[in-house]
């Protein structure tokens, strides 16, 4: 892993690229603008997406797919829409190593297919050795070397092993696992949840309703995780409860700010184009409704965000809905 390369020039691809220069004497940072690479190797700095973090002198940023050619080690951390795109046209530049390491870092499910982001690229890239990255992890925190952990999943575990011990620093800790399907889940469930958080708080109904949306949430991501493939503990560990938690309740999440915003009245189409970056908790919100459906799972908290984000329906009439649904057991 001497050459580690990652997609995605955003807040995250930069924070995991700062991380890889840790370990990798040699880090390519691509995105699709050549504008915007040539400003980063010049200032040192992606003001945009991650500003006040000097990038290490190691670190080169490139629009070019060719620079990417003898990287051991790739990490896809694009929008989730923009995956499919991106995979294809690097298998089209054929840069990619046939024996490089794909680590998947984004939290999404496909639309039309209903594919999980590393079912994507290895669909794309049937032959590489893949990996899932997630957990509670923030880029702005991370870039600036606070405390941390994450899950690497992985179905070979020589895979996993190698990545753990080269992700493995003084502030990140990364644990590992074989379940792929779950960790995956997890990560993007949560980002629907996150805009519930946020509404709630826009409404201002306070900490306890906070409280028993998160907790109803996370029941809700494990019944739909576990019908998608996934292991029941795996939704109680980094990749689902942790970073549910960090999600709903920190500032840093873009996904929160966008139910914040809601719930205070502002209209969707305002709230994204008041923002630089991608709330993933928007696109998942669509996919995962749609997964809820083909998998025949109740997700009462997930079928009011779609009501919210693409029916147009009014946020305190979707929580009065919600309150008054019919009683029922807690569990089962």
């Amino acid at each position: 892993m001497n050459h580690t390369a990652i997609l995605g020039s955003g807040s995250w691809g930069t924070a995991l690229a700062f991380t890889a220069a840790q370990k990798a004497p040699r880090v390519t940072l691509w995105g699709h603008q050549a504008a915007t690479a040539e400003t980063l190797n010049r200032t040192r700095e992606n003001t945009r997406y991650l500003p006040g973090i000097s990038l290490p002198p190691n670190l080169v940023a490139t629009a070019e797919f060719a620079d990417l050619a003898d990287a051991g080690l790739v990490l896809a951390v694009v929008p989730s829409k923009a995956l499919r795109q991106v995979a294809l046209d690097l298998k089209a530049s054929g840069a990619l190593r046939p024996d490089a390491i794909l680590l998947c870092c984004i939290k999404g499910i496909e639309m039309n297919t209903g594919l999980t982001m590393s079912g994507v690229l290895q669909e794309i890239f049937p032959h590489n050795p893949l990996a899932v990255l997630s957990g509670p992890n923030h880029a702005e925190e991370i870039a600036r070397k606070l405390a941390a952990a994450a899950v690497i999943g992985s179905h070979d575990e020589s895979v996993s092993l190698r990545l753990q011990e080269f992700f493995t620093l003084p502030w990140f800790r990364n644990y590992r696992s074989t379940d792929v399907t779950g960790i995956e889940w997890g990560g993007a469930v949560k980002n629907v949840f996150a805009i519930a958080s946020g509404i709630s708080e826009g409404l201002g109904l306070g900490d306890n309703a906070r409280a028993a949306l998160v907790t109803r949430g996370l029941a809700e991501m494990t019944r739909l995780g576990m019908a998608a493939g996934g292991r029941f503990e795996t939704f109680q560990g980094l990749s689902g409860v942790g970073d549910l938690i960090v999600t709903c309740y920190s500032r840093h999440s873009r996904n929160n700010r966008v139910g914040r915003l809601l719930g205070e009245g502002r209209t969707l189409t305002e709230v994204t184009a008041s923002m630089n970056m991608v709330a993933e908790g928007i696109p998942n919100t669509e996919s995962i409704y749609a997964a809820a459906r083909r998998y025949d799972i109740r997700t009462p908290i997930i079928d009011q965000m779609y009501a919210i984000l693409y029916q147009g329906k009014p946020c305190a009439a979707a929580l009065t809905e919600l309150l008054s649904r019919d009683p029922r057991a807690e569990h089962g």
